[in-house]
């Protein structure tokens, strides 16, 4: 089956992922010194950052036009929809820095080089964080789902602040408002 429009998506007839408690522990925890390799080419280590910081993690990105991973993709619960959340993270880039984000990410189990491309076709301002070895997926427990024989993380969307996790996202649907919830929340907790 090839990937329909990335961005139209009718989100009534997509299930929508339920909480299954795999992010509660995540509130409180600091952030592992894990470095990623990053879109911008440089290596990130959320532990050592200053200020407050907000990650957001996806399954995988789509291809237009590409075949899809497995057929049924849009119906695993939490899949579909990463190129609108992403985009929207996009669009409300410069609302959330105003909002006290001192910087934004998107982070995924894909490649370097998988991730670099998406980030030039979407024209995306902030960069996107490969945890292709899963470092940062273990060390932190995140949520995961295995499809096609690929460990990928759920949705969900983190504010750190100064290395700590403060506040996170989960589950996350439908993903396009994610950004919008994110900034709402950035909005009424200001960085102390």
């Amino acid at each position: 089956m090839n990937q329909k429009n990335l961005m139209e998506v009718d989100w009534s007839t997509i299930p929508a992922p339920v909480d299954d408690g795999a992010a509660a522990h995540l509130i409180g925890m600091s952030v592992p010194p894990v470095g990623l390799v990053a879109t911008n080419d440089t290596s990130v280590t959320l532990s050592t950052l200053t200020g407050r910081s907000v990650v957001f993690a996806y399954p995988r990105t789509g291809e237009p036009g590409k075949i899809a991973l497995v057929d049924d993709w849009d119906m695993i619960p939490g899949a579909r929809g990463c190129t609108p959340q992403t985009c929207a993270f996009r669009d409300l880039f410069a609302e959330l820095k105003a909002a006290g984000a001192t910087q934004v990410f998107g982070l995924s189990t894909q490649s370097n080089a998988y991730q670099t491309e998406m980030a030039s076709r979407l024209h995306l301002p902030f960069p996107v964080l490969s945890d292709a070895k899963l470092e940062l997926t273990h060390a932190l427990k995140l949520p995961t789902m295995e499809v096609a024989g690929l460990t990928m993380i759920k949705r969900l969307a983190m504010i750190i602040d100064d290395g700590r996790i403060r506040h996170v996202f989960y589950p996350v649907f439908p993903p396009d408002r994610n950004a919008g919830d994110v900034l709402a929340w950035l909005k009424a907790n200001p960085v102390e």
